[in-house]
């Protein structure tokens, strides 16, 4: 497999930077403390709810709700996958990609000021939309695409961007709006999710706070439920870090070692599933029936050139349109590799008609498709059958 079917363009960069090591390397190790002899590299989740705390309450760890020595390794292993060799970025998991979501925007915004959002990105985005008006914060909406929330960026305190976007997989300049906002004094969010920090780096593209799902290919094997806030602003962190504490929005020592565990295999799996997906896009793309077929990794596809100035990989998500409701419901009964589920980034291929929940604004016959770790030769051929025998 060539590189170019893993990596991004020539403009997006390389897995090995000029001063650090490559991103296999860096996730195998990512967060380990220094060895201890007679110790496990990785040590086991540690479970408390308190600690020991004579005297003054000073030193790490206090209360269970605050701090956690397996959060700690797994807030330094993605920070430094975030944001390679720089010292100044802090990281803070969460329960799931929503806490962290939520994090970001309750606590810098308050009654008055004004947030921008995409209108095409994740589905729970209007439920956040209604709460945030509700608390007297106005909200404005553009589209991720041809980087249209500028038009609505003036007097806004803080921009909330999306790319690639889920489920329609447009693709904005995140250098572009990350300055006409810092030239407004608005703070910019990037969402992580679909990209991951081996895909995309915000931090490094200007944005104030990368934020994730960690529940999706971060941690890959649909298992765990986590979230995460990467941020470079000690005041706007710890702002982040006060609303976990009122929140609780806290993940579970368990999950938070599952994920640590996890993350030594993201270079694999990335690299193995993005590949895939090229090739799963590439045999869909002259197929009969299908519309609106998106993967930024397309040569042709309308966010391919911006993608590949930005991003590392183009990320295992790949959608498309069949032509009514129940042509897509008997592909995906027909299929045998791709589990129905409604989430992504899995060792296992899923996919689903996103209609069905009634809050993407996507056709009736619209896929996402997530592709997993699956022999490439199997999966394609799973898919090309399905569409052959659901064909009307």
């Amino acid at each position: 497999m060539s590189d170019s079917a893993t990596n991004g363009g020539a403009g997006a960069g390389t897995e090995r930077s000029a001063s650090g090591p490559g991103d296999g390397t860096r996730a195998v190790r990512a967060g380990l403390p220094e060895p201890v002899k007679h110790e496990p590299t990785l040590p086991g989740p540690v479970f408390a709810a308190h600690f020991h705390l004579p005297g003054d309450p000073t030193g790490p760890y206090t209360y269970g709700r605050d701090e956690n020595p397996t959060w700690t390794h797994l807030e330094r292993a993605i920070g430094e996958l975030e944001a390679p060799g720089r010292s100044d970025v802090e990281t803070l998991v969460f329960a799931s990609g929503m806490a962290a979501i939520s994090s970001v925007l309750f606590s810098q915004l308050r009654a008055g000021d004004t947030a921008v959002l995409p209108d095409d990105g994740y589905q729970a985005l209007p439920l956040v939309r209604a709460q945030l008006e509700a608390y007297g914060i106005e909200v404005r909406t553009a589209p991720t695409g041809q980087d249209a929330q500028l038009d609505v960026l003036d007097g806004a305190k803080l921009l909330w961007i999306e790319t690639p976007s889920n489920p329609g997989l447009d693709v904005c300049d995140v250098r572009r709006l990350v300055e006409a906002a810092h030239a407004r004094s608005a703070l910019v969010a990037v969402d992580n999710t679909l990209a991951t920090p081996l895909g995309q780096r915000p931090l490094e593209l200007g944005a104030d706070f990368s934020v994730a799902s960690g529940t999706k290919q971060l941690t890959g094997h649909g298992d765990v439920l986590l979230g995460y806030v990467a941020g470079h602003d000690s005041g706007a962190m710890a702002a982040v870090r006060r609303w976990r504490k009122i929140v609780g929005a806290i993940p579970g020592p368990m999950e938070a070692w599952l994920a640590h565990r996890s993350i030594a295999t993201l270079q694999l799996r990335v690299d193995r599933q993005d590949a895939t997906a090229l090739r799963v896009a590439e045999a869909l793309r002259t197929r009969p029936g299908i519309t609106g077929l998106r993967y930024p990794g397309l040569p042709d596809d309308p966010s391919h050139k911006i993608a590949s100035q930005q991003m590392l990989r183009y990320g295992c998500v790949v959608s498309f349109t069949l032509p009514s409701r129940a042509r897509a419901d008997r592909f995906l009964e027909a299929l045998r590799l791709v589990e129905g589920a409604t989430s992504f980034g899995g060792v296992r291929s899923t996919a689903e008609r996103r209609g069905r929940w009634g809050g993407d604004a996507v056709p009736e016959g619209f896929i996402r498709l997530s592709v997993g770790a699956e022999d490439p030769d199997d999966l394609v051929a799973d898919l090309l059958r399905a569409l052959d025998e659901s064909a009307d």
